[in-house]
């Protein structure tokens, strides 16, 4: 076995050099295999299997497959095979929430189902936090019988943190375990065997409710394991350990010196396996108890595996925090109450984020066992080989790993494993991450410890991988990921840049890491080699790229046993002499040629490190019958889906914390923002400039009674507008979506909250079609690309020598989302897909112009469109003024509140200095009604001079009757009007500064000496010549030098007396 590079002639950074690979068959579809041909197979998860034995009618009536469930991965297959394989129970989706499990209960009680006459056995798929929410329902479960009894898979895995990093803790049922009822037997199973047996079991006994918590976080999710059925025998009129007995197991499985005076005891589950691992290589002293059996407890069990030389037992239980009493102590402690001579049992609770610790940091779960169990030894095999591969899903090499793993798991002398798991949140489209261990049969003990025990995704890692992979050369610029590569170790990167591109767009961190661990670097195109070969055969072109890449791996792989010869002859026993038309002698040749050796001689410049991001486990993919791949996330579906969330609105519906307001949140009103939102009722849209002017200048107003919308005067109003409906029907028919389906797309920052709309209204109410695109856009669309010039194009216009290219189509061509998939319209990825790609609409948002003391339920908005035209001539629209200007009467809007530095001063009597321009007059507006309702209340107002300026008095003197209403009432002390089109041709314009230049003497007073407040709300452009007004002001009239002023002014700023709100 090996994993290391053949000698090659090497030269400088340009330098290539020769070599070679085969692949391994996908993971085929399963509809049809028989339960035998599912065990058998390695390229078959364990948790296939279970679904498969799980699902059938001979075992189960029905099948309820709980949200939490599919999240992680679970019941996606069931749900085919229900629609598509005969033998398949039915299956009835149900959402998560406090006492969903009562539609389980009211299933099997007597006399509520007509299927209970007939037998009920029912089958539920939920996760652990799914089950905690289930369990007090499950206490009103009727006795079972061999009829009617409940079975309920449990994959354990959890998202964990503010990441939702996924987990295997159990902290979730800690709380919940002692209210579940006696009558419930609990089975924890860890291994890929166990799963499977275990989960035949438990339709075995028939007398029992059974929870079946299996591990879903590794052992189930690895490729490379066949398992055997359970022996046929009679378990059904046996006890609970009778028939474990009888399966091969026991209720406590003990592992380690049989005179140990240490025990470690722990539910069945990965943290389990490693211990026994560690155990069952250290001996001396040291044993491990794995509770197999949580329900019943069987006392008489667990003593009777406890030597009588055990002093301590060490507990480990799963809890949500350090205060919660682990429940498998209890146990433990009670059983060993009345010994004569009892052990001393330590409980020790294990968080969340301490069982994260052990499974993502590289022996982190042994210095902790080693901290009251000293002088473990490492029980990982030091002859163990271990590859990982990086790449994007749905991308040509995502099914690289399987090619590898699915050759070398059919060695006879070779043991092989694959753990493929993803992390949707760090980058757009997902990172694909694969783990395979090899190892010599000969050289592994009994226990096969958990991929991520034994190579985690550890960011602190010195390295730790044999042979490295990144299967797409775009990750490498955002993700810190050469770090888990050994010191000398070969690195194969698959890309479409040259030697000199590459080095020139790696973060200096990772070039330098190459040199730093003299890494063995090679690059290849498999897309060119795989080209060049099909041009003439009209071959499958992913098929090709897939067994180019292969046979690169193969060079590596196979060291220096590797010639072209050798590699040639093992491709052909794999595919034949011919593939998709190809010559695979022919294909051999050009991949042996294309593969090249880059040497970095010299370090990069030193620049400004990059960021990298880590990758975190986070989602879970499954592969469906039509070779389709699903990873827990947005999907498309059917009316059927929205029907039940209409018919079942209790079920379906999220629930809404309890509380005492008047008016609660709604739920389901955009609940991915974390401000709380409203929905308002437009009752006044008019426009305040005439007909044939080109501004638009319109005043709404909004009905906000019922809702429980509050507002300070000068905040602003976010606004959650619409796409225009004409341009989203149009761009559905052009991308060949049909507008009625059903899309659901997960609400960030949530686990288990989907919005679910047809693809129209998603479009047009949530993504951000007609948005500007960000530059990761590009880059991620071009995965999707399947024109090479298309793919080019769009890499070159994410990447840092595009960045030219890149503005000019934000700033000049101001493309949007919709216009960059039109320019490469062969990058068409599923609506679904594109969904997560684009992200949401944001909020727009606008000054209030209203103070709610005065106006009541209501809020006023003063808008003006936007609009222009590109330089090919196409005419642009502002998204929301778009959609504001185009309100009806009795419209609903979804708005938001956002503070807002415009805020009048604490004391009324304070002078105000307000300058608006155009619609920078709304937030005064606010104010001015305000200081009227203060003035006829009788109470004192400060002097209030008021600035405005627009273009023509006659067509845009916004509020000019209300202006004027309140100068006439000594509201407004003094009003500087400028319009500055309106004077004579040839006579220089007049703006509001010059009207501040005549008040100058004033201004300078007022700021100086009486605490006054200026605000300025607009356009950015005036800024410079304010600040010269007002600077040159208080050097005039107050004696300060012009830095002095400028001084002063900062302060200002400091006591928020200097307050700019400009766009």
């Amino acid at each position: 076995m090996a994993v290391d590079v053949p000698e090659v002639t090497t030269t400088s950074i340009a330098s290539s050099v020769t070599l070679v690979a085969p692949a391994s068959p996908k993971v085929g579809a399963v509809l049809d295999a028989s339960f035998e041909e599912l065990l058998e197979d390695p390229r078959v998860s364990t948790s296939t299997v279970v679904e498969y034995i799980s699902s059938r009618t001979n075992a189960t009536s029905s099948v309820y497959i709980y949200d939490l469930a599919e999240q992680v991965g679970f019941g996606t297959l069931t749900k085919i095979w229900s629609k598509a394989q005969a033998g398949t129970a039915p299956v009835i989706d149900l959402q998560t929430r406090a006492g969903a499990g009562l539609s389980l209960v009211g299933r099997l009680s007597e006399g509520t189902s007509s299927d209970t006459a007939n037998g009920a056995v029912l089958t539920a798929f939920t996760s652990p936090q799914g089950l905690s929410l289930m369990a007090p329902a499950l206490s009103y479960l009727p006795p079972a019988t061999a009829s009617s009894r409940l079975v309920v898979q449990v994959p354990n895995i959890t998202p964990t943190g503010e990441s939702f990093a996924l987990s295997p803790t159990l902290a979730s049922f800690a709380t919940v375990l002692p209210i579940l009822p006696e009558n419930i037997v609990i089975l924890a199973s860890a291994t890929s065997q166990e799963t499977v047996h275990f989960t035949q079991l438990s339709y075995q006994l028939s007398g029992s409710h059974v929870v079946h918590i299996f591990d879903h976080f590794s052992s189930s999710r690895e490729l490379g394991q066949g398992t055997f059925s359970l022996p046929e025998k009679d378990y059904g009129n046996l006890s609970v350990s009778e028939a474990i007995r009888l399966a091969g197991y026991s209720c406590f499985e003990y592992v380690g010196d049989a005179e140990a005076h240490t025990v470690v005891l722990a539910l069945n589950g990965p943290l389990a396996v490693a211990a026994k691992a560690i155990a069952n290589k250290t001996r001396s002293g040291f044993a491990v108890v794995s509770v197999n059996v949580l329900r019943p407890w069987d006392e008489a069990a667990l003593r009777s595996v406890l030597p009588v030389t055990v002093k301590t037992i060490h507990v480990l239980d799963d809890v949500p925090n350090t205060t919660t009493k682990g429940p498998l102590y209890i146990d433990v402690f009670s059983t060993l109450l009345d010994s004569s001579n009892p052990p001393v049992v330590h409980s020790h609770r294990i968080t969340p984020s301490q069982t994260q610790i052990y499974v993502s940091q590289k022996d982190s779960f042994k210095s902790f066992l080693a901290s009251f169990v000293p002088g473990l030894q490492d029980p990982v095999p030091a002859i163990m080989k271990k590859l990982m591969f990086f790449g994007t899903p749905n991308t040509t090499l995502s099914d690289l790993p399987l090619h590898v793993e699915g050759t070398l798991s059919t060695s006879k002398s070779l043991s092989s494993r694959l753990s493929i798991d993803h992390d949707v949140f760090s980058k757009r489209g997902g990172i694909t991450a694969s783990r395979i261990l090899l190892a010599p049969r000969s050289a592994l003990d009994s226990v096969d410890i958990p991929i991520p025990i034994v190579l985690p995704f550890d960011a602190q890692t010195h390295g730790e991988v044999d042979f490295l992979a990144i299967l797409d050369h775009t990750i490498l610029k955002t993700h810190s990921l050469l770090k888990y590569a050994k010191p000398h170790s070969p690195l194969l990167i698959v890309t479409s840049w040259t030697a000199e591109e590459l080095f020139s767009n790696l973060p200096s961190q990772v070039t330098k890491l190459i040199l730093e661990r003299e890494l063995r670097l090679f690059i290849i195109n498999v897309t060119d080699v795989a080209e060049k070969l099909i041009s003439t055969s009209g071959g499958n072109q992913n098929v090709i790229s897939n067994i180019v890449a292969y046979l690169a791996f193969m060079r590596m792989y196979l060291g220096g046993a590797a010639t072209e010869e050798n590699v040639l002859t093992l491709a052909i026993g794999l595919y034949g002499e011919n593939v998709e038309g190809v010559d695979l002698a022919k294909l051999n040749s050009e991949t042996w040629d294309a593969l090249e050796e880059v040497l970095i001689t010299q370090a990069p410049a030193e620049d400004k490190p990059v960021e990298l991001k880590e990758f975190e486990f986070n989602a879970i993919a499954i592969e469906t019958d039509d070779g389709d791949t699903v990873v827990n996330g947005a999907h498309l579906s059917s009316w059927h889906d929205a029907a039940k969330h209409l018919l079942f609105p209790s079920i379906f519906n999220p629930l809404s914390d309890s509380t005492d307001e008047e008016f609660p949140q709604n739920p389901s009103l955009r609940p991915e923002l974390p401000e709380r939102t409203y929905l308002v009722t437009c009752t006044v849209n008019r426009r305040l400039t005439p007909k044939e002017y080109d501004r638009n200048v319109f005043h709404l107003e909004f009905d906000t009674s019922g809702t429980g919308l509050k507002y300070a005067i000068g905040e602003a109003l976010g606004v959650h507008g619409w796409n225009d409906e004409q341009e989203v029907t149009e761009f559905c028919e052009w991308y060949g979506v049909d507008p009625k389906r059903l899309v659901t797309i997960p609400v960030p920052g949530s686990e288990d909250k989907f919005h679910t709309r047809t693809v129209f209204q998603a479009l047009q109410q949530q993504i951000d079609l007609f948005g500007r695109p960000p530059k990761s856009f590009y880059t991620d669309l071009a995965d999707y690309a399947t024109s090479k010039a298309d793919k080019y194009s769009l890499q070159f216009i994410g990447s840092a020598e595009g960045s030219s290219t890149f503005k000019k189509m934000g700033e000049k061509d101001t493309v949007t989302f919709a216009d960059v998939l039109k320019l490469y319209p062969s990058a068409r990825p599923g609506i679904e897909v594109l969904c997560g790609l684009i992200g949401d609409i944001k909020p727009r948002h606008y000054s209030i112009a209203s103070a709610q003391s005065v106006v009541g339920d209501r809020v006023d908005l003063l808008v003006v469109t936007v609009d222009w035209v590109t330089p090919s001539g196409s005419p642009r629209y502002g998204q929301c003024t778009r959609y504001l200007a185009g309100l009806q009467i009795g419209q609903k809007v979804t708005v938001s509140i956002k503070p807002s530095v415009m805020k009048l001063p604490p004391d009324d009597t304070q002078p105000l200095v307000m300058a608006g321009l155009g619609t920078g007059a709304a937030p005064f507006r606010a104010f001015l009604q305000h200081k009227a309702l203060l003035h006829s209340q009788g109470k004192p107002i400060g002097p209030v001079y008021y600035y405005f300026g627009s273009r023509h008095q006659s067509q845009e003197y916004l509020y000019g009757e209300e202006i004027e209403a309140f100068i006439l009432d000594g509201i407004i002390t003094r009003a500087g009007l400028a319009f500055s089109r309106d004077g004579p041709p040839g006579v220089k314009k007049v703006y509001i500064q010059h009207k501040m230049l005549e008040d100058a003497q004033d201004l300078a007073r007022m700021l100086k000496h009486e605490q006054g407040v200026f605000y300025l709300c607009g356009p950015t452009w005036p800024v410079p010549d304010m600040y010269e007004a007002l600077c040159g002001a208080l050097e005039k009239y107050q004696g300060m030098t012009k830095e002095e002023a400028g001084d002063y002014l900062e302060g200002l700023k400091e006591e928020e007396r200097y307050v700019l709100e400009v766009y």
